[in-house]
């Protein structure tokens, strides 16, 4: 009788430093992972069209192309996703590396318990966001994820992907309250700031963007003390 083994998840590791690189390969290797390296970005990219990885774990200082370009380059092509190992920890940086596409990030030096916990997460939403509807609509909004395109009116309207995922959990909602501690704690699973005042920004620029007036929002509406709905735009 044949058994079914489950498949090998491919993991490229980006580092330019050889000791990094061959600690996370024998540490991966023995969690059942299929290990690739690279040194750089322009390594990176071409290891990513010959191996198709199902997860990158990105150094951001590197030379010939940082993690930051290799991520811009990456996104015009895959959404494979990303976790970012950095020794920066300031919070511009690390919303950079979001804004970009990055999935989530970890600080070094890391434990490996914790960069694995990480890796099986962003993994396990990566594969609920391929099962879900690609498309959502609320009256004249449409969001598409699979193309990461929205749409307003039938114009479309160009956001980071941190404004995207803040669009999308309001549209996953169907118009009911998202309290901000909810917002808050669905924005650090999947990977970008939790506080209230990073929230608070990019809710007012996702309004720039998607509001004719955004001192008056129509779409993005404020619930005083609670948190924010999806209006109608009307």
């Amino acid at each position: 009788m044949n058994i079914l083994k489950p498949m090998t998840r491919k993991v490229l590791v980006v580092d330019d430093t050889k000791n990094v690189q061959i600690l996370l390969t024998d540490f991966l290797s023995g969690q059942g992972f299929a290990v690739f390296t690279a040194g750089d970005g322009r390594e990176a990219l071409e290891t990513v069209k010959q191996e198709n990885p199902d997860i990158i774990l990105l150094d951001i200082m590197m030379p010939n192309m940082d993690g930051y370009q290799f991520i811009s380059y990456l996104r015009r092509e895959s959404d494979v996703p990303v976790i970012m190992i950095t020794a920066k920890q300031q919070e511009a940086d690390l919303i950079r590396g979001f804004d970009l596409g990055a999935d989530d990030y970890i600080t070094k030096p890391f434990r490996m318990r914790e960069l694995l916990v990480r890796m099986r997460a962003v993994l396990r939403r990566a594969a609920q966001k391929e099962s879900s509807e690609p498309v959502l609509e609320y009256n004249d909004l449409i969001l598409d994820r699979s193309k990461h395109e929205v749409r307003i009116k039938d114009k479309p309207v160009e956001l980071t992907p941190l404004e995207f995922q803040l669009l999308e959990i309001l549209m996953e909602s169907s118009g009911q309250v998202v309290q901000r501690a909810a917002f808050c704690t669905r924005l650090i699973e999947h990977g970008f700031s939790g506080s209230e005042a990073t929230l608070k920004i990019h809710i007012r620029n996702l309004r720039m963007k998607i509001e004719e007036n955004p001192e008056d929002p129509r779409y993005v509406e404020t619930v005083f003390g609670i948190g924010y709905r999806l209006g109608d735009g009307k």
